[in-house]
């Protein structure tokens, strides 16, 4: 079987590299940071909050990069709130915004809203001028229940476009396949998907997960905002997030990490090109 780094015209033992910004139109903080990292840094793709706050300057800031639809179901912060772009009830909790917990979302969701409100947030990122590359899901809200994953799929096929997935040792926990699925209705995901240890210096966490990396393609996800008084006012990862910064702008330092280890970096665009050529 080709496999999906061949498909992109490499060798068998290629190993490619997607590094994706989330939570860009979550604040100023991020999207200043997730800009920054995709045209001076290493970042090769981002993810919307269509909800976000601030998702109108990142559209109106927006130059044509790699950017993908983050859909949004929650809003995890206590003091930072946002809600849907269409009327959809079972996807509020009690002060009126998305619901914070997966737990409280899953639920509680009204699948026919959760299925309108996702193709909406698609829409609109599209109306507003993205050339949307790509399906994920803001705190992995669609990826591990059944009926979540089916409403992206859905949206997966109907725009044809690559979705997101956990790496296939998650399937166990999920309880379902969701890989094989996404494969047998023709749509792309990376192999792996992994995410940056905390505990250490940003270059020393970045050595350790990226010398390791086997051959195929893994998607990187950073969650990167600037050091701000906004930032620290809402969010309680921020500190995390300003690390995450650092490492999508170590442009220099992640090259020549690459080049020690053979890492290739790529986007999600050449998986949507690939995907949309069959």
């Amino acid at each position: 079987m080709t496999s999906l780094a061949e498909a992109l015209g490499h060798q068998p033992d290629a190993k490619l590299l997607i590094v994706t910004c989330d939570d860009l139109g979550v604040s100023y903080a991020t999207n200043s940071a997730v800009y920054d990292s995709l045209r001076t840094g290493v970042a090769t793709s981002a993810g919307l909050v269509v909800p976000g706050p601030w998702a109108r300057e990142a559209a109106a800031s927006y130059r044509g990069e790699d950017i993908g639809a983050h859909l949004t179901l929650n809003a995890e912060y206590d003091l930072y709130r946002w809600g849907p772009v269409t009327h959809a009830p079972s996807l509020l909790d009690g002060d009126g915004g998305f619901p914070r917990t997966l737990v409280d979302l899953w639920e509680h969701a009204d699948m026919d809203e959760v299925r309108k409100e996702c193709r909406a947030q698609i829409e609109r990122a599209i109306y507003w001028g993205f050339d949307v590359s790509h399906i994920s899901a803001h705190l992995g809200a669609l990826e591990l229940r059944p009926e979540f994953f089916d409403v992206a799929l859905e949206l997966a096929v109907d725009f044809r476009l690559p979705l997101r997935l956990a790496g296939t040792d998650q399937q166990h926990n999920a309880g379902f396949p969701f890989r094989q699925l996404a494969a047998e209705a023709g749509v792309l995901s990376p192999d792996r998907l992994v995410r940056v240890l905390r505990g250490r210096s940003a270059k020393a966490a970045l050595d350790q997960l990226l010398i390791g990396i086997p051959p195929g393609v893994t998607e990187l996800v950073l969650r990167p905002a600037r050091d701000t008084e906004e930032a620290r006012a809402v969010m309680p990862d921020w500190a995390a997030r300003v690390e995450d910064h650092d490492i999508g702008t170590a442009a220099r330092y992640v090259h020549a990490l690459a080049g020690r280890t053979g890492l290739e970096l790529t986007s999600y665009r050449s998986l949507r090109d690939l995907q949309r050529a069959g």
